[in-house]
């Protein structure tokens, strides 16, 4: 049994590590094959190389753009690797432009696709992620949901009960696994001059905020008045296209505008931090396994579970009702129980294409 692992993205790289690790560990046939969606492979680099992690066999450098461009590029690049590598499963993980362009070649070749974070729905059509993991879902072979809900989901949308497979959450794996690293490895904390529980953590950077001028503004003005009424220091690691957006609208937010920082580091963050207020999902699933409160600046979410139990509230926009939400999530008590199961879905994720 040969696999391809074709992955694009930094998330993608966190939550597939533990699969590559369990493939590795099991002395598995398997490639990994990265598309280069947003970022260079030097930029990545370092993400490999802390996970302890092989290093990609094959990179497209396929790099950003529109959607259409960046998928087919990717498309034209990932049939090139599978018609000389000829696998018998590609994995991929998640809900990006390279996550559809992986399941759809290897589809049309004939190759069996494995969907690691399937049955996640935001039902909002104007989000690319939503098509993404829609169309995945439809033309998976294994689709591995992390959740109940994510299997009734699917099921509800006609796929083949035989195909689904809860497994957990992936993320989960990788929290427990390199939360020891990201301690070892420095004090982030200290260089940034914050104590524990004592700071905000912030990320903002989806096409749906960020793009919009409105929203965006919006949503910082919320921020900036969250942190001024309770004089908590609120950090933020600025994503590339939100620092682009802030230069063009002229907006200098009365925060802690930080540079990104690499994974362990901002594993750290989020597990010492008071709260924190995010526009990803990934965030709001680690924000949930590490007990720490979180603040969804978006209107809806496809990681639903984190509400469910407490952990999470969706804010939207508005200043007033992301200051509510922040005071409501300071008063919860952290004593929830993590939805996203027990940190071995790896292992049964390579359990059934291993025995298929």
């Amino acid at each position: 049994m040969k696999t391809a692992v074709v992955l694009g993205t930094r998330p993608e790289i966190i939550k597939m590590a533990p699969v590559i690790n369990e493939l590795k560990k099991l002395s598995a046939d398997f490639f990994i094959l990265h598309t280069g969606q947003h970022y260079s492979y030097n930029l990545d680099r370092v993400f490999f190389e802390q996970l302890r992690l092989p290093a990609p066999r094959y990179n497209l450098e396929a790099g950003s753009g529109t959607h259409a461009a960046e998928t087919a590029r990717m498309l034209v690049g990932i049939e090139g690797v599978l018609v000389k590598e000829r696998p018998d499963v590609v994995l991929v993980e998640g809900d990006t432009n390279s996550v559809l362009a992986g399941a759809l070649a290897a589809a049309k070749m004939g190759i069996r696709v494995g969907h690691v974070e399937a049955g996640l729905r935001s039902y909002d059509r104007r989000m690319p992620e939503e098509i993404n993991r829609i169309l995945t879902d439809h033309i998976a072979d294994f689709l591995f949901a992390p959740t109940p809900g994510a299997r009734d989901i699917l099921l509800a949308e006609g796929i083949e009960e035989t195909k689904i497979y809860v497994t957990g959450n992936t993320i989960v794996d990788a929290v427990h696994e390199n939360l020891a690293l990201a301690r070892a490895r420095g004090d982030v904390l200290s260089d940034l001059k914050v104590r524990p529980k004592e700071y905000f953590l912030v990320t903002l950077h989806r096409q749906e905020n960020v793009d919009d001028d409105a929203r965006f503004t919006s949503i910082l003005r919320g921020l900036e008045g969250l942190s001024k009424e309770l004089g908590v220091k609120t950090l933020y690691p600025v994503h590339p296209r939100a620092r682009k957006k802030l230069e063009a609208i002229g907006l200098q937010p009365r925060l802690t505008l930080i540079e990104p920082v690499d994974y362990l580091a901002f594993l750290q963050l989020e597990s010492s931090a008071r709260l924190i207020l995010t526009d990803s999902g990934g965030v709001q699933e680690e924000a949930c396994i590490l007990g720490v409160p979180c603040v969804t600046l978006r209107d809806n979410t496809e990681r639903p579970e984190t509400v469910a139990v407490g952990a999470n509230v969706l804010a939207g926009a508005a200043p007033e009702k992301i200051l509510a939400s922040a005071r409501q999530m300071l008063r919860v008590t952290r004593r929830w129980e993590n939805p996203f199961g027990d940190g071995r879905a790896a292992e049964r994720i390579v359990s059934t294409i291993l025995s298929e």
